[in-house]
Formats: C-alpha cells, sequence, structure tokens
C-alpha cells in the first residue's frame, strides 16, 4: 500500500516532467528556425564586403598548404590577404563554405575549422582532392549555419524522454524531483590543503554524490580550482571521466588545470585558447607525437603524391588516361586505407590512456565517442548551457557533477518566443531546487570588498567573503593616509552623465547602439587614472585593463579610440575591449564599463539583463569604473540599488567633473 501511494503522489511529477521535456524538443525547434531565419536575413541583406565587416565572410584569401589530415580528411591552411585588422566570428568548429568569385556558379565545399588565430585557419574538408577553380584566385569562405548542435540537442531529448528502467531514467527524476538524490556518508577527513573550508565542502559533498552535486561558484572563489580536485579524487577510484562545457575556452582552462596535476588529458575539438597545456593534449598533438605517426605520415605522403599525379589529367582526356587516373586514384585509396587502419590504432590507444576526456558537449557526441559510456561527467559553466545541451553529456553517464552560477551568464536564446515559454530556463538552475546537493563556495579572491559587496547583496545574501589578501586591494602602492587621490585610491567610481546630452546613436544596419561622447568621457578618465598610476608606480608593474560595453557598436568605437590615441598605444597589450560575454571568466586590475543607454524615454534595453550586468560588474580586481545616465537608469530597480549603494560608499561622480575648462 506504502509503495502503491507514493506512486500515486508522483505521477503527476512524472506527467509534469514528460511535458516539460515535450515541450523543449518543441522549443529547441522554434528556436533552429528562429537562428536559420536570422542567417538567411543576414546574409541576403548584406553583399560580401558587409559580409566581411560583419565577421562572417573571409575575402580575398590564399591557400598555403594542403595534406592529408586526421580521419582521411583533406587539410587546408587558408589566410586572409587583406583586412587583417578586422575582427570576425570565425572560431575552431563552426562550419564554413569556400567560394570562388572566379567561377561563382561552382558548388561551394564545406569544412569544419579547426585552428584558428586573427588571420590564419586550418579547415578540415571531407574530400579527396581541391577542385580546379581552387587555383584561379577570388577564393573567399562564408560562415554556414550549423545544424550540428541542434541535431543532437533533439536526439539527446529522445533518449531523455523514452528512458525507462535504466540509470538515465533515473538521473532524470532526481533533476525532476521525483526521486530524492542518493548520497554515501560524507568523509569530512578529506581535505586538501590548498581549499578553503566552502571548497573542500564542496568536494567532499562530490566524492560522497551517487546522482548529483552541485558546485555553486560565484566570481573569484576559486571553482574550476575546485572541480580540478575533485576530478583529481574521483579518479582514484574511476579509470576515466568526461569533462564538458558549452565554452571552448572553460575547457581549455580545465584541460590546462588538469594538465599540471599529472592528470592524462585527453582535449577534443577545437581549442579556442593557442596554449602549449591546452595543445599537446589534443588528439592531434598525441597522434603527432605516437611512435608510429613516422610511418602514418609516409602512407599519407604517398597517398598524396598518388592523388597529385591523378590530378594531372584534366577533365577532357582520353580511355587511356581516364583508366590511369583510377590507377592512381585506386591506390591512393587502398594507401588510405592502410592509413587508417594505423590511425584508429593510434587513436584508440589515446582514449585507452586518457584519464579526462575534455570537450563541448556536442562532441561528446561524436564519431569516436559513440560507444562511450562513464560513470561521472563533469559539466563546467553549466548555468550558461540550455537544458537540451546539457542532457548530451548526461545520457552517456552514469553520474553527474554540475559547476557554474545561475547569477552570471545565461544561456544565449535568439527566439523571444521560445525564450518567454521556458527554453533560457537551465538544468543548472532546477537542480539548485533539489535540496542537499549544492555547496556554495563563499570565500572570492578577485577583488575589493567594495566591488564585491553590491553583488554580494544582490545575488548571493550577503554570504561572500573577501579573502584578507584582496579585501583592501586599490591601485595605488601608497597607503591612503599618505596619499589621498581618489583616481588611484577609489576602489569604485559611477559617473553621471545626465543632463549632459550625451544621447544614444542607433546604427540603422546593425540596430546596435554607441554613446560617442560617453566613450570619449570614458578614454578621458581611463588616460587620468593612468598618469596618476605612472606617477606612483615606483615598482613598475604593469596592469591588466578591461573595457567593456554591452553593445558591440560602443564596443567598436571605443576600440577605435584606443587604437588611435598616442599615449594608449604604450598599453596596447594591456587593454582589452569586449562585450560582457569576452569577459566572462575573466578579471583585470581595472575594469571599465560603458552603459550607453542615454534617451528621453528611459529605455535600457538589455542592460535590463541583470545577470549579464553582474558578470560586467565582478571582473574588477582593484578599480571599477562604470559610465551612465542615471536619469536613464534610475527608472529600473536594479540600477536604482545600483546607484543607492554607490551613494553610500561615497563613490558617486558627476561628467562635469571631467569636462574641460
Amino acid at each position: 500500500m506504502l509503495i502503491l501511494s507514493l506512486l500515486l503522489l508522483a505521477l503527476p511529477k512524472m506527467n509534469q516532467q514528460i511535458d516539460r521535456l515535450q515541450d523543449l524538443r518543441r522549443l529547441l525547434k522554434v528556436e533552429r528556425d528562429e537562428d536559420f531565419k536570422q542567417y538567411k536575413i543576414h546574409f541576403s541583406r548584406n553583399n560580401i564586403n558587409h559580409r566581411r565587416e560583419n565577421g562572417v565572410t573571409w575575402y580575398p584569401i590564399v591557400i598555403t598548404n594542403v595534406e592529408i589530415g586526421l580521419g582521411e580528411y583533406l587539410s587546408i591552411d587558408i589566410e586572409r590577404t587583406t583586412n587583417h585588422n578586422e575582427p570576425h566570428q570565425f572560431s575552431g568548429g563552426k562550419i564554413v563554405a569556400l567560394f570562388s568569385n572566379t567561377y561563382p556558379d561552382e558548388h561551394p565545399i564545406n569544412g569544419t575549422v579547426k585552428v584558428i588565430n586573427s588571420n590564419k585557419l586550418r579547415l578540415s574538408l571531407n574530400i579527396d582532392e581541391l577542385p580546379d577553380w581552387c587555383n584561379d584566385g577570388k577564393l573567399g569562405i562564408n560562415l554556414l549555419f550549423d545544424e550540428t548542435s541542434y541535431r543532437e540537442m533533439d536526439i539527446a531529448m529522445e533518449k531523455v524522454i523514452s528512458a525507462s528502467h535504466n540509470r538515465l531514467s533515473v538521473l532524470r527524476d532526481v533533476m525532476y524531483g521525483i526521486k530524492l538524490p542518493a548520497f554515501a556518508k560524507v568523509d569530512e577527513s578529506i581535505q586538501i590543503s590548498k581549499l578553503n573550508r566552502s571548497q573542500n565542502a564542496a568536494v567532499q559533498k562530490i566524492i560522497s554524490a551517487k546522482d548529483i552535486a552541485i558546485i555553486h561558484g560565484p566570481p573569484g572563489t576559486g571553482k574550476t580550482t575546485t572541480l580540478v580536485q575533485a576530478i583529481r579524487l574521483t579518479l582514484q577510484t574511476e579509470k576515466q571521466v568526461l569533462v564538458c562545457s558549452s565554452s571552448n575556452t572553460a575547457v581549455d582552462l580545465l584541460t590546462e588545470k588538469l594538465h599540471r596535476e599529472g592528470i592524462i588529458v585527453l582535449r577534443l575539438g577545437n581549442p579556442a585558447r593557442i596554449s602549449e597545456e591546452v595543445l599537446m593534449n589534443t588528439l592531434d598533438s598525441k597522434v603527432a607525437s605516437h611512435l608510429s605517426y613516422k610511418d602514418l605520415k609516409s602512407y599519407r605522403k604517398t597517398a598524396e603524391e598518388y592523388f597529385r599525379m591523378a590530378g594531372k589529367y584534366k577533365r577532357t582526356f582520353g580511355r587511356e588516361e581516364r583508366e590511369q587516373r583510377q590507377l592512381f586514384y585506386s591506390e591512393a585509396k587502398k594507401i588510405l586505407g592502410e592509413a587508417r587502419v594505423l590511425e584508429d590504432y593510434i587513436i584508440s590507444e589515446q582514449f585507452e590512456k586518457a584519464q579526462v576526456i575534455a570537450c563541448t558537449p556536442v562532441v561528446s557526441s561524436g564519431r569516436m565517442m559513440r560507444d562511450k559510456h562513464f560513470s561521472t561527467v563533469f559539466i563546467d559553466e553549466a548555468a550558461q548551457a540550455l537544458e537540451p545541451m546539457a542532457w548530451i553529456p548526461i545520457t552517456r553517464s552514469d553520474r553527474v557533477i554540475f559547476a557554474g552560477d545561475h547569477f552570471q551568464l545565461p544561456p544565449t536564446v535568439k527566439s523571444k518566443i521560445a525564450e518567454e515559454q521556458g527554453l533560457k530556463e537551465t538544468l543548472f538552475e532546477q537542480c539548485m531546487n533539489i535540496e542537499n546537493v549544492s555547496v556554495m563556495l563563499n570565500t572570492q579572491y578577485r577583488m575589493n570588498e567594495h566591488i564585491m559587496n553590491f553583488s554580494n547583496k544582490k545575488f548571493y545574501k550577503n554570504n561572500l567573503i573577501a579573502d584578507v589578501s584582496v579585501k583592501n586591494a586599490v591601485l595605488s602602492s601608497v597607503k591612503q593616509d599618505d596619499f589621498n587621490d581618489h583616481l588611484i585610491n577609489t576602489p569604485v567610481d559611477f559617473i553621471d552623465t545626465a543632463g549632459c546630452g550625451y544621447n544614444e546613436i542607433i546604427n540603422p544596419e546593425s540596430l546596435s547602439i554607441s554613446n560617442p561622447e560617453e566613450g570619449q568621457l570614458l578614454i578621458k578618465h581611463l588616460k587620468l587614472v593612468l598618469e596618476q598610476f605612472e606617477n606612483t608606480n615606483k615598482s613598475g608593474k604593469r596592469i591588466s585593463i578591461g573595457v567593456i560595453s554591452p553593445y558591440k557598436e560602443q564596443v567598436q568605437y571605443l576600440s577605435n579610440l584606443i587604437a588611435e590615441d598616442e599615449h594608449l598605444l604604450n598599453y596596447k597589450s594591456q587593454i582589452a575591449v569586449k562585450t560582457i560575454d569576452g569577459f566572462q571568466g575573466q578579471e583585470r586590475d581595472i575594469i571599465y564599463i560603458s552603459l550607453v543607454r542615454s534617451n528621453d524615454n528611459k529605455e535600457i534595453g538589455f542592460l535590463s539583463d541583470i545577470r549579464r550586468m553582474n558578470v560586467a560588474l565582478t571582473r574588477a580586481k582593484k578599480k571599477l569604473v562604470v559610465i551612465g545616465d542615471s536619469a536613464t537608469l534610475a527608472n529600473h530597480p536594479f540600477y536604482k540599488e545600483f546607484l543607492d549603494y554607490i551613494e553610500s560608499i561615497n563613490s558617486y561622480k558627476t561628467a562635469w567633473d571631467y569636462q574641460s575648462d
């Protein structure tokens, strides 16, 4: 009777669970359709020059190298021949099309970006040889719409919905509150000396969890450090674990830190960071350093030579030439077959040796991972992942460890309909409501206490503590009692532009917003701070500077101002100018935030995304300067509270204070 009663109580929740999962699958299609619609509009509205300026086309380019790469794919290196300083949206793993303006009727060749820097990239193409039109110049590449992630998310959702009487169904029921999560007895003897009390508590929770555990890591609290130690201890009882994040940068950071702990990591996919620790852990690098790689390379070189000889025969030739061409192709493919056997052996050995396989969720479903199953998956930056994205690696695991912060960047949802109907709600947020699964890291090692306190009160219930090493950190090396200069002795400034006539401007093409006069004020203030810092910096210590704006148009405007300023040229390598998303997981000694919005209607647009603003406000270590129009901002409760906080710490300034005489 008791079991029957429990089942009857759980039945409504089970129905709600299936409804939610089926609804998510529907919303995923809505999101995919909106994403594709935006892609089509972008490419139909803009000519090649606009596409190039918007970073979705490289043109013109030149092919600098062609060779057979991993998995028999043709690998080509390309380079931009002009427009070297233009920003772009190409990154590792993106799908692109190689095209010719000389032969516009020829079908473009699709490929995947493997390695990239500012003006060069390597493409992997699933073809035997390049067509003849690649030799006639006027080549370019376009960023393509990528169906892969949507397809893999849909497959994962289908698995989760249909799961029954297996491990996946148990995890699903735990995450949806139908079943209680199970834990072994917490081993309080686990005390890692390099971790603080809350970090050790998080590791203990993870080791005891049988279904799910969560590290809640607010800014600067050492979430990655804690996660690495939890992975290290887990590997004492498990041969291999899966580590994922939807951000390539986060995967790379974990790869670096795990490598430094002496853990054997296999980094799948496309690294965002070109660092030695990351590159040496990639599959390509491990294959290249294998003892049998010379033999593999020899096979490929011979095959390439046969392909080259076959390629000498042009489109118009007789029967004998056709037979000779076919013979060369057959021999090339036979040798490639032998190479493939050797390559599979080398790759299989890398997977067998690896203690950690690190990749994005979509890569975890790839061809090389199809037969893999793991006791534990660690998902970092889980609060940024759409729920269907998080399910991809979970479907191949018995237990899930989430790490993240649901008060920082949310996942990106392009469809307003999908967003409003719940696609933006993450599995991480849902699981944070389950009792006894999460531990919040409560000591932050990044920022001055005054920089921390507003976010602490607004998001973290005043549970965050500034470590003594950062609590009173400011730019000045001179004690405040001896040197009373607010430019480098105060950790926070808000500079109010209200009443100055600094009006926002909308770009009619991009629909992004800038505020040139606010940007000019920011540069003026930054130069004053740097001048004062130079005057008092006896140690010659370099400082890092971040300039943030939520609007791409303002980011571009500020970048141009900095590039044109002779004084700031000396700080070129120390200044980064990005949108908020570009600074996720990063920190700088000084952070400037240009809020841009200034209008009579008091409209603030996506400044109302307070989770995103929380990221911006918590990047600074020693100095945070926010510039905005209080008359426009104060209508929103978040900014009203922020302005009240600014007043309470005596950090309010006005733009009039910095006007030229």
